[in-house]
């Protein structure tokens, strides 16, 4: 219950932002972080939680914001529906990719290229039809209102992914403390083991890659809602997907604050990316490949990792003290 007081109280400070923050500018960044926040957490669930590693997370955030965006547009159907529907169609995209990989067996590697196989055929797709505007993209058109999932200001937006993402944390909290979650991960840790302590392991794995699918499809239909513009580049690319995972990498795999922490280190290093070397087409993506590669050499368990040892060190430091003083 620490860990659930301890996220509560984070979450009651993040949430202190539109009364203290002024600058538009400022509040969007904090908008950003908890989007971030989002998506990383949702491919922690199955790739930290479950070791399932996706490269292919776009298929859920791309159906959801098209899932929203096409409803809205083409058929007037309020947005508010439209992020349940949202939800839905990712929750369902990711129930196919999980029976399609997992009732075989797929794992790794396997596993992460049929997930951005899958992706890219979402890409294509929406390139090709003609309800998502092809490649063209599809325009939401502007309509403030709260009634239309649009504000005015910002504190509105930031109150609905602010939730989310809040939902998102509790489930995670809820995953390290259930029976589901010890399930998953022991089916990470050693899956034939699992199976033999009689874990039915494609079902916990179905169960991880549906979660993880809906709160990256949210993250998508908030993405829709809050810039009201898509494209299969933006919804299905590959920069989504690499967020998606970079993001508790960073901040530490398997962990309830570690995409918390990832989102906002990610954020950092995009600002100064910006600032010291300005707008470039796929830079972004450049420097998170430099920043997994990194993180994978020489920090392994991110910056969760980290402040765990800097804890950890001055308890180290008193007890070789009082070996020397034993001597």
């Amino acid at each position: 219950m620490r860990q659930l007081a301890l996220l509560g109280l984070v979450f009651a400070i993040i949430g202190l932002a539109p009364f203290v923050i002024s600058s538009d500018f400022t509040l969007n960044a904090v908008i950003m972080i908890l989007y971030a926040a989002l998506v990383g957490q949702a491919w922690n669930i199955l790739g930290g939680y479950g070791g399932q590693f996706s490269f292919g997370h776009a298929a859920y955030f791309g159906t959801g914001a098209y899932t929203v965006a096409v409803l809205q547009v083409q058929l007037g159907i309020n947005p508010w529906l439209g992020l349940i529907a949202g939800g839905a169609m990712a929750v369902l995209v990711a129930a196919i990719i999980g029976f399609s990989t997992f009732r075989y067996g797929l794992r790794g590697s396997y596993f992460a290229l049929v997930t951005l196989a899958f992706a890219e055929v979402l890409r294509i797709l929406s390139n090709s039809v003609p309800f998502t505007g092809a490649g063209v993209g599809i325009l939401i058109p502007l309509d403030q209102g709260p009634a239309n999932l649009q504000f005015v200001t910002k504190q509105g937006f930031f109150w609905v992914i602010w939730l989310i993402t809040l939902a998102a944390f509790v489930t995670v909290w809820w995953i390290g403390q259930s029976r589901f979650g010890a399930q998953l991960m022991a089916v990470r840790d050693n899956e034939d083991a699992a199976r033999a302590l009689g874990v039915e392991a494609f079902r916990v794995k179905m169960g991880a890659i549906m979660l993880s699918g809906l709160f990256s499809g949210l993250a998508g239909v908030f993405y829709a809602q809050y810039f009201l513009y898509l494209d299969p580049y933006i919804a299905y690319g590959p920069a989504v997907s690499v967020e998606s995972l970079l993001v508790p990498i960073i901040g530490g795999l398997g962990t309830l604050f570690g995409p918390l922490l990832g989102a906002l280190g990610l954020h950092v290093i995009s600002e100064l990316t910006r600032e010291f070397i300005g707008e470039f087409p796929g830079i972004s993506l450049v420097i998170y490949g430099i920043i997994l590669i990194a993180m994978v050499l020489f920090m392994p368990r991110g910056l969760a990792g980290l402040a765990s040892r800097l804890r950890a060190r001055p308890f180290g430091t008193r007890a070789k003290a009082a070996e020397g003083s034993h001597a």
